[in-house]
């Protein structure tokens, strides 16, 4: 006699297991989120070792606070915001960062090439990890994250104006990294 036991579980139900610390439920999560918080906190690190550290300390942030994620809300939303922050908190622990507080910033001209366009994800990366941690950290909140600069000042413990002088920076610094890379991008 052939017999099949279904394995479907819904969300509630594997929050619920994730916070009575069931291991099942727990590496299910992971699993099925290391993909894509992986590349988050690439994004964040110099190296990949970094990133990994991250990516750990992200996971137990998750593990620990699971008990206060709301049903119904976006649950891969509340991971990655999770992660972000840990990779932000991984840099306040590591290093000592120094800003520059500038009143005024420049904008990039609209008439300059838009390099990113032309190349692919792994050159992007690769750019964006020769970054300081300052610029790469306000390039992927305000860019890639969508925050506002006010979100990331608070976020960052830096004033608005140090953000956006810093993502001015980070665009022309990553630019030139991308220009180095592959000059005929410039044409």
């Amino acid at each position: 006699m052939d017999m099949i036991l279904e394995l479907s579980y819904n969300e509630s139900n594997l929050i619920a297991a994730c916070i009575r610390g069931e291991e099942w439920a727990q590496r299910h999560v992971y699993e099925e989120n290391y993909s894509s918080m992986m590349i988050i906190a690439l994004r964040y690190a110099n190296i990949e070792e970094d990133a990994l550290d991250i990516l750990h300390d992200g996971f137990i942030k998750i593990f620990n606070n699971i008990h206060k994620y709301q049903l119904g809300s976006s649950f891969s939303a509340w991971i990655r915001r999770i992660m972000i922050n840990a990779a932000i908190d991984y840099y306040r622990k590591e290093k000592r960062r120094k800003t520059e507080d500038l009143s005024t910033h420049f904008e990039l001209d609209n008439k300059e090439v838009d390099v990113i366009s032309k190349l692919g994800a792994e050159e992007i990366l690769n750019a964006l990890q020769q970054l300081s941690y300052s610029y790469r950290s306000v390039f992927n909140l305000h860019v890639i994250e969508g925050y506002s600069h006010r979100e990331i000042a608070v976020l960052m413990n830096i004033t608005e104006s140090t953000c956006r002088s810093n993502l001015v920076k980070a665009r022309h610094k990553l630019k030139d990294i991308l220009l180095k890379t592959d000059p005929k991008l410039a044409r």
